[in-house]
């Protein structure tokens, strides 16, 4: 059986190793010795100055509204994972969707002026399958209007954009280490921020509110990583270098033998983590086709994103056109360290035979 994604895991010897320094102080929670050091090394490897880790990737998202002190409407986009929308739902806040540009897959920063209101308060954008959005414009309309900016980078483990980390841009980035994603602890994730002053917001709001043991300066919930989970983020980044380097790899071979596909088009002076390999097919009822071949030789792709968010029973009524077309035939094939060659011709033999 070939699934969409398979969990890198490393020789379970190193895990066990670092897993034992919190194992010999019975310290498992509460940002023991293991989280500080994996903050550390991640603040190294991906060059960025302020970050939390978090017991996934969908509580920084919460706090980051939260954080930010987002009221009423979010401009948001409908080409991302259910999370984006709801976690503006859930933190009290209105999505307005705005549609996504044909070939980056992003949102359209073109339209996002006229979907703003006098009760706008942020944007909240998906940098998708690891493609950054336009975050120069969506930067300078936000100073205009004086919003607040949020990326859910949850698929932008290692991107570089224009030179830096793309968890740089924005006032409060989130990423996703969840067991599927490209860097992962098991189940977790992290908020970057833009600002030292945000540190002690953020940070209380992932710890309960507590100040000090006795006290509370304000609302907060349990999102804080747990000591397993940073052990298994310690002995994975060691590997990141070889597991880009495969993906890769995988990636420029569907390339070369799919070459009249379309897939994503990444965003110029953009370092790319090859996250995803998305192939939109000329309509649904061919990738239905191609899916169904390759279900019936235990071969696992997944309609990723689907359905596009704007059709959620939670949310307003609203149309974009683009986004739901692009969900409608978007999908996304096998891709991850250890897919190998012989597995990976005999998914591209398939779909050149559905087609």
């Amino acid at each position: 059986m070939i699934n969409v994604t398979k969990t890198f895991l490393p020789p379970q010897e190193e895990y066990q190793a670092i897993l034992k320094k919190a194992w010999d102080t019975g310290w498992m929670t509460n940002r023991g010795v293991l989280v500080k050091e994996l903050e550390q090394k991640l603040k190294n490897y991906l060059n960025v100055s302020n970050l939390i880790c978090m017991t996934n990737g969908t509580l920084p998202l919460q706090i980051a509204i939260k954080a930010l002190g987002l009221k009423s409407e979010v401009i948001t986009t409908p080409f991302s994972y259910v999370a984006t929308t709801s976690s503006i739902v859930w933190e009290g806040c209105t999505p307005v969707f705005v549609d996504i540009h044909p070939d980056y897959l992003t949102i359209d920063a073109t339209k996002i002026e006229a979907a703003i209101t006098k009760n706008t308060s942020a944007i909240l954008a998906t940098h998708v399958f690891g493609n950054p959005c336009d975050v120069k414009a969506i930067e300078a309309i936000a100073k205009k209007h004086h919003l607040k900016v949020i990326y859910d980078a949850a698929h932008c483990f290692g991107v570089m954009y224009t030179g830096k980390s793309i968890f740089e841009y924005g006032h409060i980035s989130t990423c996703s280490f969840h067991a599927t994603k490209l860097f992962h602890t098991g189940e977790g994730g992290a908020i970057f921020f833009d600002s030292d002053a945000l540190y002690n917001t953020v940070y209380y709001h992932h710890n309960f509110g507590h100040k000090g043991n006795e006290d509370f300066q304000g609302l907060g919930i349990n999102a804080k990583m747990s000591e397993p989970q940073a052990a298994m983020g310690l002995s994975v980044l060691p590997y990141m270098d070889a597991i880009l380097k495969e993906r890769k790899r995988i990636v420029d071979f569907y390339k070369e033998e799919l070459p009249k596909l379309q897939t994503i088009k990444i965003r110029e002076n953009t370092s790319w983590n090859y996250s995803y390999y998305p192939v939109i097919f000329d309509d649904e009822a061919q990738l239905k086709k191609v899916k169904t071949a390759l279900e019936e030789q235990q071969i696992f792709p997944r309609r990723y994103f689907y359905p596009s968010l704007d059709t959620l029973p939670y949310v307003a009524d609203s149309y974009c056109e683009i986004s739901r077309f692009i969900a409608s035939k978007v999908l996304c094939l096998p891709l991850y360290h250890g897919l190998d060659r012989n597995s990976q011709e005999k998914i591209i033999d398939i779909v050149k035979r559905s087609l």
